[in-house]
């Protein structure tokens, strides 16, 4: 499995919540994102205002346009920016999955969205790459986002077997063309393992740390390493450990492994050592992330 399938194969998507806002007059609504709660938007009829938090200048949307948010900016969409924004959960709270929301009597700009999910202290790390806006500006990659919006708009409404299923790949699919867009029309901005996928060398160590994360990380010396971290942002070792912890808490969420197996697989030679690079790179201990997980399983759309 390359390196961009198995950084989306974590995310694992979820929580989903797709409506169409039929909006008309004047009007202004308001977003409260958070890290790991991803949107996508497709402009069906009419024009609008997007004004993304730290971004300078706002988007003029129009018919056609589709857009990601994928990690976790707060954001206004207005006919009129200068209006006092009415909270998104007054507006959207009540929509049915799949429903069509009227606000202002509706009548001048429509729009489909789809919200999702993703653990946010995986999506911390592996979503950080990305900008906090992406316009989709090809033809081909808008009617790719739009498809996938509508189908999970259908999928939810109709309820029909599989649902959550086909939900759950749609969102991989548009986390993968987002990812792909950038990747194809923008060098990577920072450091970052995304940048260093662009890096001949640099992307090759990444898929080998990938491809066997139990190797010995003797990669701390020489030009590459200074040129891994000029690349990275990480010594390849920090790189590895934290690659090691996102499949540890890939382990502790879907298998029952033991802490010392677990440990062994990712290549740590006792369960102690494991504990201890766990609770330094995820702030707790692997015990405390399974806890935390299960009382997280369910995050709110709203």
């Amino acid at each position: 499995m390359d390196v961009l399938s198995e950084v989306l194969t974590l995310l694992k998507p979820r929580s989903f919540l797709t409506a169409c806002l039929d909006a008309g007059g004047s009007w202004s609504i308001r977003s409260e994102n958070r890290i790991g709660a991803i949107k996508c938007y497709a402009i069906e009829e009419g024009m609008c205002w997007l004004k993304v938090d730290g971004l300078d200048a706002p988007t003029l949307l129009s018919s056609g346009d589709c857009f990601v948010l994928p990690n976790g900016r707060s954001f206004t969409l207005a006919s009129d920016l200068s209006l006092p924004p009415t909270p998104a959960i007054d507006v959207l709270g009540l929509a049915s999955p799949g429903g069509i929301v009227r606000h202002n009597g509706g009548g001048d700009t429509t729009l489909i969205g789809t919200r999702f999910e993703v653990d946010p202290r995986r999506a911390a790390m592996l979503l950080a790459p990305l900008p906090p806006l992406m316009l989709l500006q090809n033809i081909e990659d808008q009617a790719i986002l739009r498809w996938a919006i509508t189908r999970i708009m259908a999928e939810m409404r109709l309820k029909n077997a599989g649902a959550s299923l086909a939900a759950h790949h749609l969102a991989h699919l548009m986390l993968l063309q987002a990812f792909r867009l950038h990747l194809a029309l923008h060098r990577p901005e920072g450091m970052s393992w995304f940048s260093g996928l662009n890096d001949p060398r640099v992307g090759r160590a990444i898929e080998a740390m990938h491809a066997k994360p139990a190797i010995e990380a003797g990669l701390s010396r020489s030009t590459f390493a200074r040129r891994f971290r000029e690349t990275v942002g990480d010594t390849p070792f920090a790189y590895l450990t934290a690659w090691r912890m996102m499949l540890a808490t890939e382990m502790l969420s879907a298998s029952r492994e033991t802490l010392s197996k677990i440990a062994y697989s990712i290549g740590y030679d006792s369960e102690n050592s494991f504990n201890t690079a766990f609770k330094r790179v995820m702030g707790c201990s692997p015990r405390r992330y399974v806890k935390d997980d299960v009382e997280e399983a369910g995050y709110s759309v709203t």
